[in-house]
């Protein structure tokens, strides 16, 4: 019982305590601080059970188990792990933290402004399916019967109503079959396929997939032009890569392209062959290893992923609330002028 206890506290760290907690270890290493002390340091601001945690961390590190490990323990995101373990390897440890940190706020800013914006829309939808029940089964019918006797034929919003009413169960029955679909297709599918097949498959969904894109892209080439800047060979980089277990993508990606590389291949060429890659990847490598600064293009190329990961989110959510905007205001719109208009019609005739 104390066990399962102790495992739920340690999996309650949200997304950005785990980034804060990273962010402010890596300022206090490139300050010239020593890990133990930096969280030493740090857990005097924190809650007296988050300070317990960081003291069985300084026990794990002191017994010679490695960062990575000791804050896969306490639960963090596995991407915030694998910049830990890829900081172990080639040294540029504060920089590594602030860069995996910064994402990952990022990550979990955008998640929560699209959450806020959609929390609105959610609330209107809601009201305006009471109202259009209680319109349609209570009101919509004695006012048509009304006007069906009085020879008045049924208007534009009338019909759109009446259309909803018929084909909107259709649309939702015909979502969860899709849902019911994937849901069979994801168990006895693509969790039997290899995961780099898996990453090839999530970059074809639409919209989303050119974001999966662009964060493996990020992930992958600040990672090698971290391990780079550290003195450390490309075949040397991708052994590093092929350890990390952690991430099995990543691991599997450092075994196939290490292959190829040994049968002759040029690393331009295989990275290009990757459809979960930006397009223009392998000419940034080839550019790379033209001039000699390999490193720095992939950092440079690393931080415009992340830009223009940030500006397709940023887009998507500008535009998915004036469509659910527009799409409410049209149907309260419809429920009024069905009952309205032909009222109008009455009173002119009277």
């Amino acid at each position: 019982m104390n066990a399962w206890c102790m495992i739920m506290k340690r999996r309650n760290w949200s997304v950005n305590e785990q980034a804060k907690l990273l962010k402010q270890i890596g300022e206090l290493l490139a300050r010239g601080y020593p890990i133990a002390e930096a969280i030493e340091s740090i857990s005097l601001h924190l809650s007296n059970s988050r300070k317990e945690e960081l003291y069985n961390c300084l026990i794990d590190l002191r017994n010679g188990i490695a960062f990575h490990d000791v804050l896969g323990n306490l639960g963090f995101h596995k991407d915030l792990i694998g910049y830990v373990y890829f900081a172990e390897q080639h040294g540029s440890f504060a920089e590594a933290l602030l860069e995996g940190s910064n994402l990952a706020m990022v990550k979990e800013k955008d998640r929560k402004k699209l959450l806020k914006l959609l929390q609105y829309p959610a609330l209107l939808m809601f009201i305006t399916g009471i109202l259009f029940v209680f319109v349609q089964k209570s009101l919509l019918p004695k006012f048509t019967n009304l006007f069906q006797s009085m020879g008045l034929e049924a208007n534009f919003f009338m019909k759109v109503l009446y259309s909803f009413d018929v084909y909107f169960p259709s649309i939702i029955a015909g979502c969860l079959i899709f849902l019911g679909l994937g849901a069979i297709y994801y168990t006895f599918g693509y969790r039997k396929i290899s995961v780099l097949q898996q990453r090839a498959q999530l970059v074809k969904i639409p919209i989303v997939g050119s974001i999966f894109k662009l964060l493996f892209t990020h992930y992958f080439s600040i990672q090698l032009s971290f391990l780079l800047a550290g003195g450390i060979s490309v075949l040397e980089a991708l052994q590093i890569f092929e350890k990390n277990h952690r991430q099995p993508f990543y691991s599997k990606l450092g075994v196939e392209i290490k292959k190829k590389l040994l049968t002759g291949e040029k690393l331009e060429s295989i990275l290009a062959c990757f459809p979960f890659f930006e397009k223009e990847f392998g000419m940034i490598i080839k550019h790379g290893q033209e001039n000699g600064k390999l490193e720095q293009e992939l950092l440079f190329f690393s931080q415009h992923c992340v830009l223009n990961m940030e500006e397709q989110i940023e887009k998507c959510i500008k535009m998915i609330q004036p469509v659910l905007y527009l799409f409410i205001g049209f149907l309260v719109v419809s429920m009024y002028l069905a009952i309205l208009l032909p009222m109008f019609n009455l009173l002119d005739g009277i």
